[in-house]
């Protein structure tokens, strides 16, 4: 069995390399936290479409004019035609038809303002049914690699999964990008996707090692190499489908899917990677200690 890349003998240099990033998100999320929208917690998002240049300073002035000291107010849109308030104000009708007025008469009737606002105990609710969607996940997948092939596959396939999420996660908190429900579409379907791909790496190893049945060290890696070679270009390609797609959402879509197309992207990238080179590896070294086990268990019988 031929193969060209040398995965399992330079295992350690991936794990150093995810070990890198992930430690960068973690003292990122101690230290900055995320930056959760208004889905998350409570509050009003006020999304006022100015539909001119306008200066963001001066924008600001207007809602705090209107009684909102410091406002968290940032320009967003393909050309910054809109200004995205948040508050953790739940605002009424009569608070946002005031903001109306303000900038209507700044900026012309052109102006349009949109709201959505969550209370506490909706916002606590949501976060709380975002955390346990991921955790089924995680179990219904456990349960399904488990029954499918072996616990030893199961848990590095998990791994891998945590490895994808805490690194888009992690660059969500580095760049203070906002965390709302669309995000956690994007992280279930980063799931998806990354452990499919899993499966199918997995299912070759499965194959090659019924037909190799390598007994020494040698044997084994080239057995894991040569059936992740055998995906590679499949896994590959299938990749870069669905991620032209997510950055076609990403420059074309609008301000709505904006950060769901920019975690799809981190996530689909990070997704090929981790089943390529953290999954597979994990599981290579739980199973060769696993045989020499075996091996050994044998000898000493005889």
């Amino acid at each position: 069995m031929n193969f060209k890349l040398d995965f399992v003998g330079h295992r350690r240099w991936f794990f150093i390399f995810s070990g890198v990033v992930l430690i960068l998100g973690i003292l990122s999320l101690l230290f900055q936290g995320l930056n959760l929208g208004v889905d998350f917690v409570s509050g009003t998002r006020v999304d006022i479409k100015i539909n001119k240049p306008y200066d963001l300073e001066e924008a600001k002035g207007h809602l705090e004019k209107l009684g909102y000291k410091s406002p968290d107010a940032s320009k967003a849109g393909e050309n910054y035609e809109w200004l995205i308030f948040r508050t953790n104000q739940v605002l009424d009708h009569n608070d946002i038809g005031k903001i109306r007025e303000e900038f209507q008469a700044s900026y012309g009737n052109q102006v349009d303002v949109n709201e959505q606002k969550v209370d506490p105990i909706v916002g606590r609710e949501l976060a709380k049914n975002a955390i346990i969607s991921l955790l089924i996940a995680f179990l219904g997948i456990v349960l399904y690699v488990t029954l499918r092939f072996e616990y030893r596959m199961a848990v590095p396939a998990v791994l891998a999964l945590l490895h994808d999420v805490l690194v888009v996660t992690g660059a969500f908190s580095i760049f203070q990008w906002e965390v709302d429900l669309v995000y956690i579409a994007a992280i279930l379907t980063i799931v998806g996707f990354s452990i499919n791909d899993t499966i199918v790496i997995f299912d070759r190893i499965r194959e090659n090692m019924d037909l190799e049945k390598p007994k020494t060290w040698e044997d084994f890696g080239k057995t894991v190499n040569a059936s992740i070679q055998q995906t590679l270009v499949r896994s590959i390609n299938t990749s870069l489908t669905v991620v032209f797609a997510a950055l076609s959402l990403f420059v074309l879509g609008g301000e709505s899917i904006r950060y769901f197309s920019l975690a799809l992207l981190i996530g689909l990238i990070f997704g090929t990677y981790s089943s390529i080179f953290i999954a597979s590896q994990i599981w290579v070294g739980w199973k060769w200690r696993s045989m020499e086990k075996a091996k050994l268990k044998a000898q000493t019988a005889e």
